[in-house]
């Protein structure tokens, strides 16, 4: 049976805005204006004292939770391999990042935790000792109740050496507290017109080709649905229509659907930062995502 999805909002969209003209109050309040259900933040972005926030600010923080009727869903985190520039980290002190954050996850109510691992190459190959400082945190994870989701983002596809690598994990060590993170970049297979706060030119797009989309199939989804435990509704740009510009959102939603995932859609606005842009662009999203569920639960999909 088709699951119901549950709706969530990235922090990193307002993230021109956040800390300018908007507080993390603000930030509660826009998520919660939507409609929307769960609050996903950047670690080292919004959690003031990051790694160790003062108890005035956890106070607070479930304080908006309680308020704006907001759940935590996933923190994003960073297991920095190259933070010196001598060498990399070692195991034991990749571990002792990802336990860092594991616990502040916990403490702060998140069920799962992205942590960006280091890369070797441009399609986002991950450094080698992943696996084993991840390895080490599992019963932590465990115990905690958190799920470690690495991030499945572009230009990587879905069949790739990266993905199988980590559905490998998953299956070698049968844990249920490391799953796949998916991106719905992934999907895009319309060139973007501008990356952050700038349009792009000939030049940035020689460079960095994925901007043009990797348009993985919405169909693969299927394939790996069992190992995702979360998703990032990635977006950039919606006209007044309620039409996307880049992210074919009716075959993915339909695939998704189909696959039975019941988990968060977490709103992720990576389009032209123009002030305030970004708060109805997530509007316009959630209506999307929300009237695409509807018809394809009254089985109006073709």
């Amino acid at each position: 049976m088709p699951g119901s999805f549950k709706y969530g909002v990235s922090t990193y969209s307002y993230v021109d805005d956040y800390g300018s003209v908007m507080t993390l109050e603000d930030a509660f309040d826009h998520i919660a204006d939507t409609g929307a259900t769960g609050i996903e933040i950047l670690g080292e972005g919004q959690i003031e004292g990051y790694p160790n926030p003062s108890s005035q600010f956890i106070d607070r923080w479930f304080g908006l939770l309680d308020k704006y009727k907001l759940e935590p869903t996933n923190m994003c985190s960073w297991v920095d391999m190259r933070i010196t520039l001598g060498r990399n980290l070692t195991v034991e002190e990749g571990a002792a990042e990802l336990e860092r954050d594991l616990r502040l996850a916990h403490q702060l109510g998140f069920k799962f935790l992205r942590p960006k691992f280091g890369v070797l190459s441009h399609d986002l190959i991950p450094e080698p000792q992943w696996e084993a400082y991840t390895e080490r945190n599992l019963d932590l994870a465990h115990k905690l109740g958190v799920v470690i989701c690495p991030e499945i983002h572009a230009p990587t596809p879905i069949k790739h050496e990266v993905v199988d690598g980590y559905i490998n994990f998953i299956e070698r060590t049968g844990t249920k507290n490391f799953g796949l993170m998916i991106d719905t970049g992934i999907f895009q297979d319309r060139p973007l017109t501008h990356w952050g706060s700038h349009q792009i030119n000939d030049e940035a797009r020689k460079h960095m080709e994925f901007l043009n989309g990797i348009a993985v199939n919405p169909e693969e989804f299927l394939d790996i649905a069992k190992y995702v435990v979360f998703i990032q509704a990635k977006f950039h740009d919606i006209d007044e229509n309620l039409e996307d510009q880049n992210i074919p959102w009716k075959p993915v939603i339909s695939a998704i659907k189909r696959s039975g995932y019941s988990g968060y859609l977490s709103s992720e606005y990576e389009g032209w930062r123009a002030p305030w842009r970004s708060i109805d662009q997530v509007r316009r999203q959630h209506v999307l995502l929300r009237k695409l569920e509807r018809e394809f639960d009254e089985g109006k999909f073709a």
